[in-house]
């Protein structure tokens, strides 16, 4: 009755309209006052122990990092890089716009970030080179996906935060998955612009690449510190988001001098603004998930599916079925934070790696991020190129068989993600 009771109000508040944040938070006090034994004072607790939560704390300096990135000139010094290192094959304009999403990724933590970033300038410059339109949004909107892939990732650190799983582990674990998205989306591209007959650039001389990363090298090496650190035992990933926030104000402000020092309260405030919408979710899905654990509705499903003889391939199937059926409608944090308390404990009874699990939800949220009705990409994609949302979702459906080609690739090859934990950890 309990469960029925919490995910039936949970959906009939969402269909009413409400936000994911209250719309979660409101079904579980409903669902302790009047079904459950539980009582007011344990949420009260919850939300004290979740605004303590030490790996949370990395999410709002991952945030302002990548908004000094963003707001400053990194995205355009990795794009010149980029495409001084690629822009000569065929579709090499393109091919460079994935490999900056690829740079810019690595800095931010954030989709709808790279896409605004990278987009801002690639897309525009596909078109005046001769690109379809169509053609330069649809690879934009998918590669901006490689945001929360490639680490720093803020839905790792979500999912992290919701499983107890280690950050540092998750952030490893998604790099080499992150660079072969990466190489499947320019195998694509170049399959696609050769049979466009779509323009090439000029070979650019190895002055102007050297150039070219010489000044993006100070954007570049913030991916050595953060990654370098954590690995390299210096400071934990939370430590590294605080680095990450310094050094990316001292690059924009000081090094590059994109951003002047009246500038930096705006982007202050627009990462604080950010940040209380995102923890304002996380302490209410976290009150959703303390219900769901009081209630021991995911050992009961666990414990449901295993009497059921499921193996561990069958439960993966239905794992990202839920996940792709859910990003067509929440994002992506909300999701990790109903879901994962859910799936976490079946994995984990059918011997899933946790780590391996939190990269397979990763990746179909990437895939949520490009579908209507409320892919987050696609309105960012949009906004750059005054396409309906419709076009946008039409550009990016043949990239998007990529993506999914990709998460089959992830869900049932496990050492492509756990290579590199299993190595340094």
């Amino acid at each position: 009755m309990t469960i029925a009771a919490l995910f039936i109000l949970l959906l009939a508040f969402m269909a009413l309209g409400m936000p994911i944040a209250v719309a979660l938070g409101l079904s579980s006090i409903l669902t302790i006052l009047v079904f459950a034994q539980d009582s007011l004072a344990s949420l009260t607790l919850k939300l004290f122990e979740t605004s303590e939560l030490y790996t949370l704390l990395a999410i709002p300096f991952f945030i302002l990092g990548g908004n000094f990135m963003t707001t400053g000139g990194v995205a355009r010094r990795m794009i010149r890089f980029a495409n001084a290192c690629i822009g000569h094959f065929r579709g090499g304009l393109a091919m460079a716009s994935v490999l900056a999403c690829m740079l810019f990724a690595a800095v931010s933590g954030s989709s709808p970030a790279t896409v605004v970033a990278v987009g801002a300038i690639v897309i525009a410059g596909m078109v005046k080179a001769g690109y379809p339109q169509n053609f330069a949004a649809g690879v934009i909107c998918n590669a901006g996906t490689l945001g929360i892939l490639i680490p720093p990732s803020i839905v790792m650190v979500v999912y992290g935060a919701a499983t107890e799983t280690s950050v540092g582990k998750l952030f490893m674990a998604g790099v080499i998955p992150g660079i072969l998205l990466g190489l499947m989306l320019m195998l694509a591209i170049y399959v696609r612009a050769r049979m466009l007959n779509l323009p090439r650039q000029p070979r650019a001389p190895l002055g102007e690449i050297l150039k070219a990363g010489r000044d993006s090298l100070w954007g570049l090496l913030l991916i050595v510190i953060i990654l370098g650190g954590i690995y390299g035992g210096i400071f934990t990933p939370t430590e590294a988001a605080a680095v990450a926030a310094i050094y990316a104000f001292f690059i924009a402000v000081f090094v590059y001098r994109d951003i002047g020092m009246k500038q930096v309260p705006k982007v202050l405030l627009d990462s604080g603004k950010v940040t209380i919408m995102l923890m304002f979710i996380v302490a209410n899905a976290l009150l959703f998930a303390h219900v769901l654990t009081t209630e021991r509705i995911p050992q009961t499903i666990a414990e449901t599916i295993i009497g059921w003889g499921m193996p561990a391939w069958q439960f993966l199937v239905v794992v990202n079925i839920l996940l792709l059926i859910a990003g067509m409608f929440m994002e992506p944090t909300g999701i990790i934070l109903i879901m994962a308390p859910i799936l976490f404990p079946i994995a984990t009874r059918l011997g899933i790696d946790p780590v391996h699990l939190g990269i397979i939800m990763v990746v179909n949220l990437e895939i949520g991020m490009v579908t209507p009705p409320v892919g987050l990409n696609l309105f960012v994609t949009a906004g750059i190129t005054k396409m309906s949302i419709l076009g946008v979702a039409r550009a990016a459906l043949p990239w998007t068989l990529v993506l999914l080609l990709f998460l089959m690739i992830i869900t049932y090859v496990p050492a492509i993600t756990m290579f590199l934990p299993n190595m340094l950890f």
